[in-house]
C-alpha cells in the first residue's frame, strides 16, 4: 500500500519508541559551500537527541556528493528511496521509497554500506583495499532469495561510485543494466533528470544507459515510457536526447517510446510544489530504486545506493508483488494531469529550460 514517505519513516521509528534508541547519522560535509558554524549547529541539534553524527568530505574523496538516502533500524528493517531528510523532501516534493520490515539479511548488507561511509569520516583519501566486514553479502549474480508480501522474490543492494565498491558489491550501473536487459515487455522509468552526458570542460556523450534503452527498443521491441521532471534545473539538452530516442521508433514497427514531463504546481509566491523527485524503474520482471539521477557524472562521482527486487516468471500478475505496486505508482503519475507531453508543458517550465520543446 502506498503511503506518504514521512508517514513511513516515522512509523519505522514508532515501532521501537518504547525502547532506548541508538542513532547514528553519516552526512555530507561540503566544506566549500557551508561554514563550520552551520555544521556545529547541526551537530548540537542532533546531539541533543543523543544521535552520533559523522561527516564525509566527499569533495576530497571523489569531488562529488553524498546522495545516499537510506535508514537501517536494528539491522532488521530498512528504508531506501529518493527522499532526503529535510522538510522539502518530506513536505513539498514527490518522493518514493521502499520500507522493508523483518529482513535482517538485506538490512545487514545495507548496514555494511553505511559502515563503509562511517569509516571514511573526515578522510581525504580512499583506502587501497576494504575490510572483509564491508564486502557485500549479495549481488546481481548471487541475490538474496526471500519472500516479500507472501511472494517469492530476489533482491540485492547496489551502490556508486566505483571507488566506493568493495568486493562482491554490484554497482548501480550494473543493477540498472541488468533490469533493462532482462525486461521483455515494458520498461517504465520515473526520474528527475535524464542526461546521457559527462560534463567536465566539454560535454561528452555517455552511452551506458542510453545505449541499453535503444537496444531494448530496436532489438527486443520492449515498450518504454520515460517520465522526467520539468523545472528550473532541467537541462535544455534533455529534450534533445529524448527526441533522439523517440525518433528511433518513427520508421520502426512494434517500437514504442513515450515521453512525458512532470510539471510541478506553481504557488502564488512563484515557488514550485510537488516536484517529481522520484528515481525508479519498473519492468515486467523487476524494479530498481535508487538515489541518483540518470546523468553520467552522478554515477562517476556521487555516492548513492540502489535496491533491485525481482520476481520469478509466472507471478507478475499478482497485485501484492512489489513490481505491481510500483507499476501502479508509475501509472498514477503517468496519467496524472501534471504529466504532460512536451508540446504541452507550462510556460514556466518552458522558459526555465531555455525555450526548447519537442513537437
Amino acid at each position: 500500500m502506498l503511503q506518504p514517505t514521512s508517514v513511513c519513516l516515522f512509523s519505522l521509528l514508532n515501532v521501537f519508541s518504547s525502547s532506548a534508541l541508538s542513532v547514528s547519522l553519516c552526512l555530507f560535509q561540503p566544506f566549500h559551500l557551508f561554514s563550520p558554524l552551520l555544521f556545529h549547529d547541526i551537530s548540537v541539534s542532533l546531539s541533543f537527541l543523543d544521535a552520533e553524527v559523522q561527516y564525509m568530505n566527499m569533495t576530497a574523496l571523489t569531488t562529488g556528493h553524498l546522495l545516499s538516502s537510506f535508514w537501517v533500524v536494528d539491522r532488521s528493517h530498512f528504508y531506501i528511496g529518493s527522499a532526503s531528510m529535510d522538510w522539502r523532501s518530506l513536505a513539498t516534493r514527490k518522493e518514493l521509497g521502499v520500507l522493508v520490515y523483518n529482513c535482517s539479511c538485506l538490512a545487514l548488507d545495507l548496514h555494511r554500506l553505511f559502515s563503509l561511509y562511517w569509516g571514511l569520516e573526515y578522510k581525504d583519501f580512499i583506502p587501497s583495499f576494504w575490510s572483509k566486514r564491508l564486502f557485500a553479502l549479495f549481488n546481481k549474480n548471487t541475490p538474496l532469495e526471500l519472500t516479500l508480501n507472501s511472494t517469492k522474490a530476489q533482491a540485492f543492494i547496489s551502490s556508486s561510485p566505483d571507488a566506493f565498491i568493495p568486493k562482491d558489491r554490484s554497482s548501480d550501473l550494473e543493477a540498472i543494466s541488468m533490469v533493462i536487459q532482462e525486461a521483455r515487455h515494458f520498461i517504465y522509468i520515473s526520474i528527475i533528470d535524464y542526461l546521457p552526458l559527462l560534463s567536465s570542460n566539454a560535454h561528452k556523450y555517455w552511452s551506458r544507459i542510453d545505449g541499453l534503452i535503444r537496444e531494448a527498443l530496436i532489438l527486443r521491441k520492449v515498450r518504454v515510457r520515460l517520465l522526467t521532471s520539468c523545472w528550473e534545473k532541467t537541462h535544455p539538452l534533455t529534450f534533445n536526447f529524448i527526441w533522439s530516442l523517440r525518433s528511433l521508433c518513427m520508421e520502426q514497427a512494434n517500437c514504442s517510446l513515450e515521453a512525458k514531463f512532470f510539471n510541478p504546481r506553481v504557488q502564488r509566491d512563484g515557488s514550485l510544489q510537488g516536484i517529481n523527485h522520484n528515481r525508479f524503474m519498473v519492468t515486467d520482471r523487476a524494479i530498481y530504486l535508487g538515489n541518483l539521477d540518470w546523468v553520467g557524472n552522478e554515477f562517476n562521482f556521487n555516492a548513492g545506493a540502489g535496491l533491485v527486487i525481482s520476481h520469478p516468471e509466472g507471478i507478475e500478475k499478482r497485485k501484492s508483488t512489489v513490481v505491481e505496486q510500483l507499476r501502479a505508482a508509475f501509472d498514477r503519475d503517468w496519467f496524472s494531469r501534471y504529466a504532460l507531453q512536451a508540446n504541452k508543458i507550462t510556460v514556466s517550465c518552458w522558459t526555465a529550460t531555455g525555450g526548447l520543446q519537442l513537437t
